[in-house]
């Protein structure tokens, strides 16, 4: 059994190229459904800094060239654009791949709590369609597990920064009186709400809330004290706010260009602070070239999130020790999966070798008493049972040096031993 991810996250890829691998939530499931067809066991996490794809099966190089296969599918688009950016684990460095990102140490912000959430609905979204086996489930459980200890066992995720505060914080240095100014936030999702409730916390007089539908966004401007407001906002309107931030989750550009041109047309002189966070972008790269636009990228978070790194240095420590601690646990329990098939199959020879030859006994024996006989099956059973104590220790023990403990016990005893799925 082989357990392997391929992944593209912002370590490896600048926006423009995530944001071209970017799986979101309204296109989760049509991807799990293409995704089907190349890989039945897999799942995909895909965040606004990392799409990935675990999968389980019994070759690692065949699911990662299945995976490979899908993303060209998916993208419609040869790997030569972006098959470069892309990681590849295998194995044990495959779950302490996912451990890590669960605890929310490879995050852009480091301690960041919305991860362990978009890791628990992966799971779900791929236990729906049927493609979540036992190892799978179990490495993603193990996952959320490790995930949780560390945000109550650690002081990682106490305070912490999120991208959205990120973003908040990156405007604040930008523009000099938060609390003179008027922000748009472009996104009623759980990354709206973080922003909004941190533009609060900072001081922002008033806040504007814009989603796709009005329904949405006065949902939200209720529980934050904001302002509902129109997606497609007048040019006038846009032009009130001093900053606007976007985080949401659409498949195309929200603000053109040409918006942005109008709106500024309404401010010549009075600059206006575009901070776009979502993955795909919501604005147009060329409008950060119109006069006195300031357009940030999530990528332009950087310095802020080192800084959260460095001062979160001690609790990284913490958490790596418990992502140790776990992952000793989820290998001891590996190991015993892999070896279950031939322990299985050891012990079903031997009671099959043992009942055959009771029996032959117990006919040339027939003068025996009933209280007799049962005791020839208890004496019989324990024999094999003491036989096989070690060498099943042994084989749930895991290989020793170069040996292959179960592929040998498989060879000696030329055991029929049940594939695994």
């Amino acid at each position: 059994m082989h357990i392997g991810l391929v992944g593209i996250n912002h370590s490896t890829a600048p926006v423009a190229i995530r944001e071209r691998v970017a799986i979101t939530s309204e296109h989760l499931h049509d991807s799990l459904m293409l995704l089907r067809r190349y890989l039945p066991c897999s799942v995909i996490l895909s965040t606004c800094n990392r799409t990935e794809i675990y999968a389980t099966g019994s070759e690692g190089a065949s699911a990662e060239q299945a995976s490979h296969h899908f993303l060209s599918a998916y993208l419609d688009m040869p790997d030569a654009d972006w098959g470069q950016y892309l990681y590849t684990y295998r194995g044990a460095a495959a779950v302490e791949h996912l451990f890590r990102v669960a605890s929310g140490l490879d995050s852009m912000v480091i301690g960041e709590f919305e991860i362990l959430g978009q890791v628990k609905q992966a799971l779900e979204s791929a236990e729906k369609l049927g493609m979540v086996n036992l190892p799978l489930r179990h490495v993603f459980r193990s996952a959320i597990r490790t995930g949780r200890r560390v945000r109550d066992e650690t002081g990682i995720s106490k305070k912490a920064l999120s991208v959205s505060s990120v973003a908040v914080d990156l405007a604040a240095g930008i523009v000099n009186n938060l609390e003179d100014s008027q922000m748009l936030v472009l996104g009623a999702g759980d990354t709206g709400r973080l922003v909004a409730r941190a533009a609060r916390e900072r001081g922002v007089s008033r806040i504007l809330i814009a989603s796709r539908t009005m329904e949405r966004a006065s949902a939200l401007a209720k529980a934050i004290g904001a302002e509902p407001t129109s997606f497609n906002g007048s040019p006038q309107e846009l032009g009130n706010c001093d900053i606007i931030v976007t985080c949401a989750g659409a498949p195309h550009r929200l603000l053109t260009y040409q918006r942005v041109e109008a709106v500024m047309k309404t401010r010549p002189q009075s600059p206006l602070v575009i901070i776009d966070i979502a993955v795909p972008r919501n604005v147009e790269p060329a409008a950060g070239q119109i006069a006195n636009v300031f357009l940030y990228n999530i990528d332009d978070l950087t310095e802020t999130t080192e800084r959260n790194r460095q001062q979160r240095e001690s609790e990284i420590q913490a958490a790596e020790d418990i992502i140790d601690s776990e992952m000793t646990k989820f290998v001891s329990w590996w190991q015993t999966l892999e070896v279950r098939p031939v322990v299985t199959a050891l012990m079903k020879k031997a009671e099959g070798i043992r009942q055959r030859q009771l029996h032959s006994t117990l006919d040339k024996l027939r003068s025996l008493s009933q209280e007799e006989r049962e005791g020839l099956e208890a004496m019989t059973r324990s024999i094999v049972t003491r036989i096989l104590k070690e060498p099943i220790s042994a084989l749930k023990a895991g290989p020793n040096g170069d040996r292959d403990y179960a592929r040998i016990v498989s060879e000696l005893f030329q055991l029929d031993v049940e594939k695994k799925q």
